[in-house]
C-alpha cells in the first residue's frame, strides 16, 4: 500500500554508509497532524537540486510501511516522489510546531512508545574528542566500499570526508543527566565552515558558545531518536534554537 504524507523537516543527521543504499541520512519531521515521521532511506546526496531540503522545509512524499523497522514513526520513502513545498519562516509557526512535539524527557518519550522526541535541555555542555587517524581511516574506507556499489544510474559523488572530531552534549532533562553523541549534520558542517575561516580552536569555541550560551539563553531544542537495531540507544540527531511561547516556559 502506498501512502502519502507532508512534514516539516526538523532532523537531518550525518550521512552513514549503507550496504543497501550506498549512503543514507536519517531525516524526520512533524506531519500536519503533529505526529513524527521518520523518512528512510534518504540518499540525500543523490537527490536532485529541487528535492534537496533543509530544516523547516515542508516536504511531501509517498511511502510504504517498512517491513524490517517496527518503529511507528518510520516510513519507507519512495525517493522519486519527494517534493519540497515551501519553508516555514515565521517564528510563531516554528514555535507552534515545536511546542506540539515537545516532551519533558527521553523517558517520557519511551514510555509513550515513541522513537523520536523533542526536548528542552537544561545545563547543556558541548564537548568534543579528536578522532584518531585509525578511526578516521576506518570511517573513510566504509564510505569508499559502499561508493563502489553505486549503479550506473547513481550520481558520481565526492567521497564524504569523515569529521576529525566526535561531538557530545551533556545535559539534563526532567529525569536526570545524559551524555549523547551528536549526530547532527549541521554541527559537522558548521565546524568545517568555521575551521576553514578561523582555524580549529575558534571553530570549536564557536559551536560551544552558539549552543551553550546563545541558544541556551533564547531557547534550545534537542531532537532525539533511537536506533532500529538498538532501540535502547538514543542519539542526539538535531540541535536548533526555538524560543518558548512564553518566558515562563523557558524558566521551567
Amino acid at each position: 500500500m502506498v501512502l502519502q504524507s507532508r512534514v516539516t523537516i526538523l532532523v537531518k543527521a550525518y550521512p552513514q554508509p549503507s550496504k543497501s543504499h550506498i549512503e543514507t541520512v536519517c531525516c524526520a519531521g512533524i506531519d500536519t497532524n503533529g505526529q513524527w515521521r521518520r523518512l528512510y532511506p534518504i540518499r540525500f546526496r543523490q537527490l536532485t537540486d529541487e528535492q534537496a531540503f533543509t530544516r523547516w522545509n515542508n516536504v511531501e512524499f509517498k511511502y510504504s510501511l517498512p517491513k524490517s523497522d517496527t518503529r511507528r514513526e518510520s516510513c519507507k520513502v519512495h525517493e522519486e516522489s519527494i517534493t519540497v513545498a515551501g519553508k516555514v519562516t515565521k517564528k510563531s509557526e516554528k514555535q507552534a510546531i515545536v511546542e506540539r512535539a515537545l516532551v519533558p524527557s527521553e523517558k517520557v518519550a519511551i514510555d509513550r512508545g515513541q522513537s523520536l522526541a523533542l526536548i528542552r535541555p537544561e545545563n547543556v555542555n558541548f564537548t568534543w574528542k579528536k578522532r584518531s587517524l585509525a578511526e578516521i581511516q576506518e570511517a573513510r574506507e566504509a564510505f569508499e566500499i559502499q561508493a563502489k556499489q553505486a549503479s550506473m544510474f547513481d550520481k558520481d559523488l565526492a567521497l564524504l570526508e569523515p569529521c576529525k572530531f566526535s561531538f557530545f552534549m551533556t545535559y539534563q532533562d526532567e529525569h536526570g543527566p545524559h551524555t549523547k553523541t551528536c549526530a547532527d549534520w549541521e554541527t559537522s558542517a558548521a565546524f568545517y565552515i568555521h575551521e576553514r575561516s578561523y582555524g580549529e580552536a575558534q571553530a570549536l569555541e564557536h559551536l560551544r558558545s552558539t549552543y551553550c550560551e546563545n541558544y541556551a539563553k533564547t531557547g534550545l531544542v534537542f531532537a532525539l531518536g533511537n536506533m532500529a537495531k538498538r532501540p535502547q540507544t538514543w542519539q542526539l540527531l538535531g540541535i536548533f534554537p526555538s524560543e518558548p511561547t512564553s518566558q515562563m516556559a523557558l524558566e521551567l
